[in-house]
């Protein structure tokens, strides 16, 4: 099927502020299914704001948002705490930045499943079904690995156990909000990879946002740049490499080795 005839996994055009200050100005953006798109933007252009909005949080933090956010044709401004708990996790999956934040560091490998699993389900998960998400993510899935706590986890492995815990219900979208930045360069590759790979398999559709343009090039069929609030610039990574038309995209693309740049 053509995903152009379809509805979008995720649409939205809205505004974001924090009391008068206006942090995200009419930002717009389109996923359609299977799609990996990348966010890629400076500390303080207004990422984590985007991220907090497209999952009905910012009021929490005191902010507003006005305009629309559509998840699978379906408006979700205006929606209840309540109503939006039951797709947040479910139709949306989200992948925060820092497992150390993200985790309590005393519960078990076991616990953090089951936790995750009773917020949609109504039926009981085996050993089995959570040795296979973890499997399937690079983790063991062994007892001994269940019973151990998430303070005990590298960071590599920690991260990797957000990322299960967030296609546990198979969502429609994956929301990664810098979910590589914490890692070491060869941490951060292979969560990249893992991120593809899931993807291909599931054919959940990834926003992917992070401040390193270089890093999701390979990832994302399209770079939206974001820049003092606004989507100034938006296209196949090839031609954002090659050819960037806005100022500040021309800054991120100069300040790149040549020779990292994707073929055309």
């Amino acid at each position: 099927m053509n995903a152009s005839t379809t509805t979008p996994v995720l649409e939205y055009c809205f505004t974001a502020r924090y009391g008068k200050r206006e942090v995200l100005h009419q930002v717009a953006g389109v996923i359609q299914a299977g799609e990996i798109v990348s966010l890629v933007g400076l500390s303080g252009s207004g990422k984590s704001t985007l991220a907090l909005s497209l999952m009905g949080l910012l009021g929490y933090r005191g902010g507003i948002v006005t305009g629309s956010v559509r998840l699978e044709g379906r408006e979700l401004t205006g929606l209840s705490g309540a109503e939006m708990r039951k797709l947040r996790g479910k139709r949306i999956g989200y992948v925060p930045q820092s497992p150390a934040a993200a985790l309590n560091a005393k519960l078990r490998v076991r616990t953090l499943l089951e936790e995750t699993w009773k917020a949609h389900a109504t039926t009981n998960a085996s050993a089995e079904d959570f040795a296979a998400l973890l499997e399937s993510v690079q983790l063991p899935g062994t007892p001994d690995f269940l019973q151990r706590r998430s303070g005990e986890l590298s960071t590599g492995q920690g991260q990797r156990l957000l990322i299960a815990l967030a296609i546990m219900h198979k969502p429609a979208l994956l929301l990664a909000d810098e979910p590589t930045s914490a890692l070491d360069a060869i941490t951060q590759a292979a969560i990249l990879r893992l991120f593809g790979e899931l993807n291909q398999r599931l054919g959940t559709a990834i926003l992917f946002i992070s401040h390193d343009l270089l890093s999701v090039a390979t990832l994302s069929r399209r770079v939206d740049i974001l820049h003092e609030g606004r989507v100034v610039e938006s296209g196949p990574p090839a031609r954002i490499f090659r050819e960037p038309a806005h100022p500040f995209t021309r800054e991120l693309v100069a300040a790149l080795p040549r020779n990292a740049f994707p073929e055309a």
